[in-house]
């Protein structure tokens, strides 16, 4: 099937239902410019004192919070990003009641930032941060703009509300997006290599028989999909 067909044949599909779930990972972000942990230019590669996935692990945070922060002040609160094309579609079907739910593995809102009102964090969100003292509620500008270590009035420490390794997800986002893949009757799985377990896992849910994988670079599970489309998330969405 030719790129012209298998674009034909996604709008066929869209067409047909009123109940569709995406499923989306760094891929989706890049193209609003926002750096994918394992591409080419992404975090993994860059020079830093210690690993990416050891600055952003529970036990790092924990003992030198001060380089945690530092770290993550400089490469994962991105103030100047914006919704791509992707973004934008996938907020369109859902107010078109074609779209059920977008089920996410990023951590920068773009999605909610679009117009999407039913989007599951599973890595939770930069945008959101708490007080580990009292819970008050902070934004990510606080963050931002606060040296060191940010800390509540109440002096407690404020933490982003991001799923670092080795710590659990959150099993009511979990659980809830499970049983929106089990139900949907079309999974659309998009900008995701589909390697970081257990989000990973999630395909395993699905039921239908009109599942869709648009990556730019080919994923282990293409083989179980009825429709591989190799290619740009935001471009392929926008043309359907």
């Amino acid at each position: 099937m030719t790129y012209e067909e298998k674009i034909a044949k996604l709008r066929e599909i869209i067409a047909g239902t009123d109940n569709i779930v995406f499923f989306g990972g760094a891929g989706v972000s890049t193209e609003s410019g926002i750096p994918d942990f394992r591409s080419v230019d992404g975090l993994y590669n860059q020079k830093y004192k210690y690993p990416p996935e050891v600055m952003l692990s529970h036990t790092f945070y924990e003992r030198m919070p001060e380089e945690f922060f530092r770290f993550y002040r400089d490469k994962l609160i991105i103030t100047d990003a914006r919704p791509n094309k992707a973004h934008l579609k996938l907020a369109q079907w859902e107010r078109e009641g074609k779209l059920k739910a977008v089920v996410t593995q990023n951590i920068d809102g773009l999605h909610q930032a679009a117009g999407s009102k039913k989007v599951l964090e599973l890595h939770g969100s930069t945008l959101r941060n708490y007080c580990e003292k009292c819970g008050k509620f902070y934004d990510q500008e606080f963050i931002r703009i606060t040296p060191g270590i940010p800390r509540c009035s109440c002096g407690g420490r404020v933490k982003p509300d991001v799923v670092l390794y080795e710590e659990g997800l959150d099993m009511s986002i979990l659980n809830e997006s499970i049983r929106c893949i089990s139900q949907a009757d079309v999974l659309i799985i998009g900008g995701t290599s589909l390697v970081v377990y257990p989000a990973a896992g999630l395909i395993d849910y699905y039921r239908g028989h009109k599942l869709i994988l648009i990556n730019k670079s080919a994923t282990s599970r293409d083989a179980q999909a009825d429709l591989v489309i190799a290619g740009s998330i935001g471009e392929v969405l926008d043309a359907v």
